[in-house]
């Protein structure tokens, strides 16, 4: 019994404390339907019908014509990730209680936090173009991060 009595503040301030990438994990979007280069490499295709193209990365946002009178199709992706971590080591507080109480025992700060922000974007820009049957005679992307 002492023994877990022992182990009981080192467990809980190691539950407690929160890396800033198991934050990320937490909140992170894993879309397996998500639109992305490797999606675009690994399914799009010189002659795919439009509508498998349609049923491959969805509807696109813009559709134009060229010079041919042929349908041009622009997606036109951009996502915003903010992560925030936060973490607080007022775990002693909590067993102890209070700094200063009548029944804190802990010596030292009962409480401490920190966090950090990150903001980041991601762009993602297909161009298809269709040929008279409307199939897709060329494609093109373009991907950046800042």
């Amino acid at each position: 019994m002492n023994k877990l009595i022992a182990l009981l503040p080192a467990a809980l301030l190691a539950v407690a404390c929160t890396t800033a990438p198991q934050h990320r994990a937490d909140v992170q979007d894993n879309s397996s339907d998500r639109v992305t280069v490797g999606v675009v490499q690994k399914d799009i295709y010189i002659g795919m019908p439009g509508s498998e193209v349609v049923a491959s990365i969805g509807s696109p946002n813009v559709v134009t014509s060229n010079e041919d009178r042929n349908e041009v199709w622009v997606y036109d992706k951009l996502a915003t990730d903010v992560i925030h971590s936060k973490s607080s080591s007022g775990i002693w507080g909590v067993i102890f209680g209070p700094i200063g109480s009548a029944g804190g025992a802990v010596a030292g700060t009962a409480r401490q936090s920190s966090g950090a922000t990150s903001t980041s974007q991601r762009t993602l820009t297909i161009v298809i173009r269709f040929d008279a049957e409307h199939r897709v005679s060329d494609f093109s992307y373009h991907a950046s991060r800042f």
